[in-house]
């Protein structure tokens, strides 16, 4: 059977509408769907605490009867663990399709408030992640991808383009390119040359990344727009009317710590549909 699909749940409305994403994706995909609460304290026997465990242990299975029929023929699956949420989330992960997190709104500033943990899943899970605003979004617009033509993008493309043939839905690729710094001190007749140059050279690189996966998946409609700017900008724009954003995750390890690249640290921010983040070498 398919690796299942792992939501995270405390009781709060992120986290129901990230379990109840997760239930229809189970279904799209035929596979089982896991919801995993983390336990925050490490013994039951302080006073209170028993009955609080209890309390959590109910109505996580509540939860998961309320998703039986959204997740389809899959089974559904409830779990309490005895651990940092952060690693029982990152540890499923190791046999999940992906993880499915709530994150919280800013009230009437459209982006995400992301707290710690979804923050340390996406630093380490080695699965694709979705963050999931806690107000629905109704929208039948494209699956969007950002693609960065510097790194391998081929998981990135294989998940978009799944998702989009999922849910029967257009897939619009988007790759944000701007010339070299430098050209700013550059004449005018200069830089109009340089700048038509550099945009053939992008659009012969996009076109041979994606030829091939329009002939894997003809099914898919695709656009591809190459847009001369700021990818982060560009992308959380475009993702106004989409109704899946996909991004790489791609990890940076310095000497304080891991770190998302900027682009996925905007879109988990500033982007009001579920978000995929994708990683990628």
């Amino acid at each position: 059977m398919t690796a299942p699909v792992v939501a995270g749940f405390d009781g709060s409305p992120e986290s129901l509408a990230a379990t109840e994403w997760a239930a229809h994706e189970a279904r799209r995909r035929a596979c089982p769907l896991d919801l995993l609460e983390a336990w925050p304290w490490p013994h039951r026997d302080v006073v209170g605490s028993e009955e609080t465990y209890r309390h959590a242990l109910d109505r996580l299975e509540l939860r998961a009867q309320e998703l039986r029929p959204l997740a389809g023929a899959g089974p559904v699956t409830s779990a309490i663990v005895s651990t940092d949420p952060a690693e029982a989330l990152e540890a499923a992960g190791n046999s999940a399709s992906l993880i499915v997190l709530g994150s919280r709104g800013l009230g009437a500033v459209r982006g995400f408030l992301v707290g710690s943990v979804s923050q340390e899943v996406l630093r380490r899970a080695g699965c694709p992640v979705v963050l999931v605003r806690a107000e629905p979004v109704e929208s039948d617009g494209p699956v969007l991808v950002g693609l960065d033509l510097a790194h391998p993008m081929d998981d990135v493309l294989a998940y978009a383009f799944d998702a989009a043939a999922r849910r029967g839905a257009p897939l619009r690729v988007v790759h944000v390119w701007s010339p070299p710094v430098a050209s700013e001190y550059m004449a005018l007749q200069a830089i109009g040359g340089l700048e038509g140059e550099l945009s053939a050279v992008e659009r012969k690189r996009f076109a041979e990344l994606l030829d091939p996966w329009r002939e894997r998946r003809p099914e898919v409609t695709v656009t591809a727009d190459l847009i001369r700017g700021s990818a982060s900008v560009a992308l959380v724009d475009a993702a106004a009317e989409a109704r899946l954003l996909v991004v790489g995750r791609r990890i940076r390890r310095t000497l304080i710590g891991a770190h998302l690249g900027p682009v996925a640290h905007a879109t988990i921010h500033h982007v009001h549909c579920p978000v995929a983040l994708v990683p990628h070498g």
